[in-house]
């Protein structure tokens, strides 16, 4: 067995870190000089209610190496094997944390895998992971697929502004687009870690349906070959819903799960965000 650590930025639920033991280390979401732990001092509502009544916009940052010594204490005794599985190290600082820390255990299976990836992608993979060692596939096996399948994975996201993207430095690129954004609406996407330009639309009707036809392109269909659909947003709860009902009756599925983004993504990406996430096709 392994002990899987990952972040918040995994947006994955209770009810899955709990049932496979999985350490969640939080993000650090700074308004001024007050900082504070994504999912511990800070929830989803008390973020976006702070966000709204902010004259500045908020700033992350990672969680330091001291934060993840602290769990590779508590688990190098149990003589296991540590996989820590976090987000894209072109848009996060996690990785680069977790391996200063792994520095300091030089006999200690440590595996600090950066998968490309971030919000619900990231926590499938986690989930993954989690569901592999218990069948008891190798570590080995499990890093190598950790580590290449963002190749297979579809994010695609609007937003309603860019200008947290740009403040926040986070907008890869796609910056291309700065200055030119008053009659496009742009499709944002994630390539080779960055966030990136996919396609613009003139309106947001056109780069919501230009989505859903990238879905029906190339989503394998729910339960095949690691397949999975996810509607992700960042407090526009009702039209995520209507979004993932038209998902589930075009692909007569009885479930597409709706993701809140956490705050550590709606700092740099701004409130409306609006995307979908699957697996494609082999």
């Amino acid at each position: 067995m392994f002990k899987i650590i990952t972040d918040t930025l995994a947006c994955l639920p209770s009810e899955i870190t709990e049932k496979y033991n999985i350490s969640i280390i939080p993000q650090i979401i700074n308004f001024g000089t007050q900082s504070y732990r994504e999912g511990i001092d800070l929830d989803h509502k008390s973020f976006l209610e702070k966000l709204k009544l902010s004259k500045e916009l908020p700033k992350t940052a990672a969680p330091p190496p001291e934060w993840f010594k602290e769990e590779f204490d508590k688990l190098i005794p149990l003589g296991e094997t540590i996989l820590c599985i976090h987000p894209s190290a072109e848009l996060s600082g996690t990785v680069r944390s977790a391996k200063i820390a792994a520095q300091d255990y030089p006999k200690a299976d440590i595996r600090v895998i950066d998968t490309r990836l971030i919000a619900s992608p990231l926590g499938v993979i986690v989930k993954l992971a989690a569901e592999w060692a218990e069948a008891g596939v190798d570590a080995d096996t499990i890093t190598n697929r950790c580590e290449k399948i963002h190749e297979r994975c579809q994010l695609y996201f609007l937003v309603d502004t860019l200008e947290y993207l740009m403040r926040g430095g986070r907008i890869g690129k796609a910056s291309g687009l700065v200055g030119s954004l008053l009659q496009i609406k742009p499709i944002l996407t994630l390539r080779d870690g960055f966030t990136d330009l996919y396609q613009r639309e003139r309106t947001h009707k056109r780069a919501l349906e230009h989505i859903k036809q990238k879905v029906r392109d190339a989503f394998p269909g729910q339960g095949k070959d690691y397949g999975f659909l996810q509607v992700l947003h960042a407090g526009i709860f009702d039209n995520a819903q209507k979004l993932a009902n038209e998902l589930m009756d075009e692909f007569g599925l009885e479930d597409v799960p709706i993701v809140d983004m956490p705050p550590a993504i709606i700092t740099h990406g701004g409130p409306g965000i609006l995307g979908v996430a699957f697996f494609k096709k082999e």
